[in-house]
């Protein structure tokens, strides 16, 4: 007789913490934390506000994984679609559509509860408006236009800001370096996954890329153009006298590789190499934050 605890843990479905991690995209919200720290260590000019800043992070990250969770919510029938997506815990049915709803809606009046009442009010309107674009402008413009990156990038780019505006609520410059650097960099970043994807895309009637690009040229340029951006944006943090001659050297390093796996990206839209570009984009991104972070004036 076959004991029945001899079966493999990988056949068990997941416990109801990992579906509320994949509800909440746990990973993906690390990094709003991260940026979140680094837009309140870069906005601030005195002693850290430990206990401030933890709430400031937290609570973005509610608000980011309340945005999570209502794209899920609202793209149920897409994530059945595509092989990437078919195990989300809605789609798979081990979650109810009530029950993740409610939860998002949770998550976001706490976070941004948290932030008006613990932080400021402009902090708290820059996270919830996180959701608002999120959810109710890039969500649905997936399913009609390629410009839908743009605005997903714009989302994604407000955690640092938040951060800052809890440091202090004047967005002076460094502010927007910090939002300009999150915006270009995610366009590289999301473009190289959307190619890699685009078969699962197009079947599960997203626009992730332009109609008519069937090479993939266009979208390596499109990438290559925001790395240029992207150096230019940085290099705004040293003539501005926000960062010295260390940081100065390393942004045009990392700025040169990610720029080259951009360019070799033009040159082969084959699968790896768009694969080399996003894991350029996810070593950059650290890299040149933590540089900020290290070098600041």
């Amino acid at each position: 007789m076959t004991d029945s605890t001899s079966v493999p843990a990988a056949n068990a479905e997941p416990g109801i913490l990992a579906d509320l991690l994949d509800l909440t995209k746990a990973r993906l919200n690390m990094l709003v934390l991260i940026t979140t720290f680094v837009g309140y260590w870069m906005g601030n000019h005195g002693p850290i506000e430990w206990l401030r800043l933890i709430q400031a992070m937290l609570g973005t990250a509610l608000c980011a994984a309340s945005a999570a969770a209502l794209n899920q919510l609202w793209e149920v029938k897409v994530d059945a679609r595509m092989p990437r997506t078919a195990d989300r815990p809605i789609v798979a049915g081990r979650m109810k559509k009530s029950a993740a709803f409610w939860i998002a809606v949770a998550l976001g009046a706490a976070g941004g509860g948290w932030l008006w009442l613990a932080i400021n009010p402009l902090s708290s309107i820059l996270a919830v408006s996180t959701i608002v674009i999120y959810v109710l402008i890039y969500t649905p413009m997936k399913r009609v236009t390629a410009w839908c990156t743009l605005v997903g990038a714009v989302s994604g780019a407000i955690p640092p800001v938040v951060g800052w505006a809890a440091a202090t609520p004047h967005l002076t410059l460094g502010a927007w370096v910090l939002f300009g650097v999150l915006f270009a960099w995610q366009m590289p970043h999301f473009l190289a996954i959307a190619w890699m994807y685009r078969d699962q895309y197009r079947a599960a009637g997203l626009v992730m890329l332009k109609r008519d690009d069937q090479t993939g040229l266009p979208t390596a340029i499109t990438s290559l153009l925001f790395t240029f951006l992207l150096t230019g944006i940085t290099l705004v943090q040293f003539n501005a006298g926000l960062g010295g001659s260390i940081y100065l050297g390393g942004a045009l390093l990392f700025n040169s590789i990610f720029f080259l796996a951009a360019l070799h990206f033009c040159a082969d839209r084959s699968r790896p190499v768009a694969r080399r570009l996003f894991f350029a984009s996810i070593l950059y991104l650290p890299l040149i934050l933590g540089l900020m972070v290290l070098t600041k004036v």
